[in-house]
């Protein structure tokens, strides 16, 4: 591994490590809000008036689990930033399979949608973006799995 291969991978784990802190701590002010509250923090560039509903026992089921994905993810990702630092091929994978897949989402559904803020949430999604462009360039260009390194 070279000098630009290390750096990029480094800087790819130090993203992967807030991206995941963060959405561990959405995770958890997800699960500690009232439904509509919840709503209104995911959904923050809608009128909270217009989301202070009561909602079914369900719906609030629904943004739990929710909650509950967002801190296990950030969990995963925070893990697999670690990984990442030490230049695991099969955490650059992991890694940008649950967290950068789980932002493709956030943006079809939310960004396009125009239900959110450009911050926090877009510039997540372009934080994970860079550190999977980071990451699968370093592997691109040479990385390869201990003891695999090519002759």
């Amino acid at each position: 591994m070279t000098g630009n291969h290390r750096h990029a991978l480094r800087a790819a784990a130090i993203l992967w490590v807030i991206w995941g802190l963060v959405h561990m701590f959405a995770g958890i002010m997800t699960i500690g809000q009232e439904t509509s509250a919840a709503v209104a923090g995911i959904a923050d560039a809608v009128d909270p008036a217009m989301l202070a509903n009561d909602y079914h026992a369900a719906v609030g089921a629904l943004i739990n689990q929710h909650g509950f994905n967002l801190l296990w993810i950030g969990a995963f990702t925070v893990v697999g930033g670690i990984f990442v630092w030490r230049g695991s091929v099969t955490a650059i994978f992991m890694t940008a399979i649950v967290g950068w897949v789980t932002d493709v989402g956030y943006f079809v559904f939310m960004d396009l949608g125009g239900y959110v803020h450009f911050v926090p949430g877009t510039v997540m999604t372009i934080v994970s973006t860079a550190a999977v462009a980071l990451s699968l360039w370093a592997y691109a260009t040479g990385l390869r799995p201990q003891g695999r390194q090519a002759a």
